[in-house]
């Protein structure tokens, strides 16, 4: 099985609706490229700051929910919508990304498990906490029956949620993701290639495009890393579209090569998790 996929990397704007329209070029000029899947960024249609958050806030469904649910349908693609952020209906606010398949339905939801709540002195402070609540779901989906786990830029931290997706099934990992200059430029490159290695399968971690007008400076360096631990395609810092077609029996090939998930030893430790309801 084989997969066309694009990241774009668009530049986060405070307005809205011209992420929206910034986001619709992006996706149709992907979707001409022959992408068949497209990811977007971290909070691709508002700023990257908390106490805006509740502010750009959005139930579902919603504008952006629409929008994506329309550009997935208009491109018969099946498209991550990155992550936005999103009220429930007890006014609790989430991190949140929204998967469409190429009818335009719903086929995902999941809720950034592990907020981002940091202070590095001198150089970065942040509390997604102050705005945000966590979820509390694992979140794996099916396309071109490809098992994909969903995960949000801090999440890929916690190498148990990724061996967790593994376990589950994956053989995809999408990280929406808008790491910082301290933290980018640190750590970026060596975690998505780790996830990749340590679970043999694609990582693909999409980022905002770094804006110099912006309080939060993105990283960029989208990056689509095959499960050898090898980057296949990775973006500078400006805006851009990065493809890479996924050939998802090197997986195979790796996991039956250096069967690492097979053998774990399950009678010295062993991962509990919820599985997905």
């Amino acid at each position: 099985m084989k997969l066309p996929l694009a990241i774009c990397q668009m530049k986060v704007q405070a307005e809205k609706e011209v992420n929206l329209r910034r986001a619709e070029e992006m996706i149709t000029n992907a979707a001409t490229k022959g992408a068949r899947m497209i990811v977007l960024p971290e909070i691709f249609n508002s700023p990257y700051q908390a106490a805006l958050f509740p502010d750009y806030a959005e139930i579902f469904p919603g504008k952006t929910s629409k929008f994506l649910s329309r550009m997935a349908k208009q491109h018969s693609v099946c498209l991550v919508g990155g992550s936005i952020v999103e009220k429930d209906e007890n006014n609790k606010i989430y991190n949140s990304s929204y998967v469409f398949d190429e009818t335009g339905e719903l086929i995902k939801r999941y809720r950034k498990a592990h907020l981002f709540d940091i202070d590095l002195p001198g150089r970065i402070s942040f509390k997604e906490s102050s705005t945000l609540s966590p979820g509390n779901n694992l979140a794996v989906f099916h396309y071109d029956s490809i098992p994909t786990g969903l995960m949000i830029c801090y999440d890929i931290r916690f190498p148990e949620l990724s061996r967790a997706l593994a376990l589950e099934g994956a053989r995809l990992l999408i990280i929406p993701a808008a790491f910082n200059l301290t933290t980018g430029s640190a750590h970026w490159d060596l975690l998505m290639r780790c996830r990749a290695v340590d679970n043999q399968l694609f990582v693909v971690a999409a980022s905002p495009a770094r804006n110099p007008d912006a309080s939060y400076q993105a990283w960029g360096h989208s990056m689509i890393v095959d499960p050898w631990g090898t980057v296949i395609a990775e973006a500078a810092e400006a805006e851009e579209i990065i493809l890479a077609e996924l050939d998802f029996s090197l997986v195979e090939k790796i996991r039956e090569e250096l069967p690492l998930l097979k053998q774990r030893r399950k009678d010295l430790y062993q991962i509990n998790y919820k599985r997905e309801e």
